[in-house]
């Protein structure tokens, strides 16, 4: 019978497939989320959102990198059964095996060089975060100091990398790494120049950072004005650890830094007076906001 001819030589992929299996159940052992053992809330620290796409990313690249070899050798392998149940060799039929079998190879491995090129931004987003993260810890040390900080406050549709609250205002931190350009010369060039409405790096330049800030500040004042009743004032700052910042052109409404001190920067800042009634009631609501999300993540599955 012509079809056992196909049939029979899938016995030969029962072992890879098996393999395959146990690769996917290891896989799924993977929760990279910690949880507080006092009241059972997510542990958020600076840079959790991105601690959470480099999980993800890295289990991208374990699964590539170890379904890619067993999915590639499935057309040789079962190829090879074939011949053991022909009579007749049809070479161009073994040729589209090792054609597929190529193809396969390249596509594992674009997707291999993809999850490195992404846990190596992602990576560096993180330093970047944690080193920012860390500067504004100093704002709240002593804890006399009517100050608090935030990480990673979840909006509607994105996360915002920091918020800071202060007696005189409130801020919306933002952090974008940049790795530094390199001159004809071989020296580095970390010179940025702010405009309006873009950054001018050495040999490109962006929109998006300041979209994405703008867009961070509007959300959280129009959100604290809907539960407080009243106007807060909102800043935002758009941290680029390691450049040199030229704001000769830049707009006043998003304060564009190195990070290089930027706790004090921001205890001296003034966007107005806030009651302490006001100052309290802005801590109470961000907690509130970060419970209920948290809460929203434990009830779904983990992946």
């Amino acid at each position: 019978m012509v079809w056992l001819e196909y049939l029979l030589p899938l016995i030969f992929l029962f072992p890879m497939a098996a393999m395959g299996g146990i690769v996917l159940a290891l896989r799924s052992l993977h929760d990279a989320r910690v949880h507080s053992p006092f009241d059972a809330h997510l542990l958020r620290a600076p840079g959790q959102a991105l601690r959470n796409r480099l999980d993800a990313a890295f289990s991208s690249l374990f699964l590539n990198g170890a379904l890619g070899p067993l999915i590639s050798l499935a057309p040789l392998v079962y190829g090879m059964g074939r011949m053991l149940f022909v009579e007749r060799q049809d070479w161009i039929e073994w040729a589209l095996y090792g054609l597929l079998s190529t193809l396969l190879v390249l596509l594992f491995s674009l997707l291999l060089i993809r999850d490195y090129q992404r846990i190596r931004r992602l990576k560096l987003g993180l330093a970047c975060d944690l080193a920012v993260g860390q500067e504004l810890e100093r704002l709240i040390r002593p804890d006399a100091h009517p100050f608090y900080v935030f990480h990673d406050v979840p909006t509607d549709s994105f996360t915002i990398d920091h918020v800071v609250v202060t007696p005189h205002g409130v801020f919306v931190v933002e952090t974008r790494a940049r790795t530094r350009a390199i001159g004809s010369d071989g020296r580095e060039l970390n010179d940025v120049f702010v405009e309006r409405e873009r950054l001018r790096f050495p040999h490109w330049q962006e929109r998006r950072p300041l979209y994405k800030t703008r867009q961070a500040t509007l959300w959280l004042s129009q959100w604290l004005e809907k539960r407080c009743g009243l106007r807060v004032p909102v800043r935002g700052v758009l941290v680029l650890p390691g450049w040199h910042i030229d704001t000769t052109d830049a707009a006043k409404d998003v304060l564009v830094v190195s990070g290089e001190a930027l706790s004090r920067q921001l205890a001296e800042l003034k966007l107005g007076e806030l009651s302490d009634t006001t100052h309290d009631k802005v801590i109470y609501l961000l907690l509130e906001r970060a419970r209920q999300m948290e809460l929203k993540h434990l009830r779904q599955p983990s992946v």
